[in-house]
């Protein structure tokens, strides 16, 4: 299995190292890095990690900041990544911290690396362990922050 990692360089945090070390920690399996300017610029590299470097999965990892301007721009990143699923067949797990998610640095940066290592382990589970995703269905899982769980009736 080899694994993509595209991440950026305007993120605060270095979200591929992360991400890549929490994939070591759960399996096995080839990395393949790139990093990009922005997140516009994920998709195309998502796109070049599957198709030219053969990734099974790819996870593409960004920080928009907290502006109208910046959502609109990873809305469109987004919907990048969604067509690049659907052209190459593959899982992209799309790891986005918006800046305004956080109260400060501290707390940004804390959330940056959850939300990064969470995803990580998602991306093992979809491509070596797809049961434990079936397991964990309607529990109301959240990356970074806690859990909401399950809507009780």
């Amino acid at each position: 299995m080899r694994v993509g990692v595209a991440d950026t360089t305007f993120a605060r945090i270095n979200m591929g190292a992360v991400a890549i070390d929490e994939l070591k920690k759960h399996a096995s399996v080839a990395i393949e890095r790139v990093t990009v300017p922005g997140i516009k610029d994920l998709p195309v590299a998502c796109k070049k990690l599957i198709e030219e470097r053969r990734c099974d999965i790819v996870m593409a990892l960004g920080m928009p900041g907290g502006k109208d301007k910046d959502k609109m721009c990873a809305h469109e990143a987004s919907q990048g990544l969604i067509m690049c699923q659907l052209m190459t067949n593959k899982h992209i797990i799309e790891v986005f911290v918006h800046e305004d998610e956080a109260k400060n640095d501290r707390e940004l940066a804390w959330l940056m690396e959850q939300r990064t290592r969470e995803h990580a382990v998602n991306a093992v589970k979809l491509i070596l362990r797809p049961q434990d995703l079936v397991k964990d269905a309607g529990t109301g899982q959240r990356q970074g922050f806690p859990d909401a769980g399950p809507a009780r009736k």
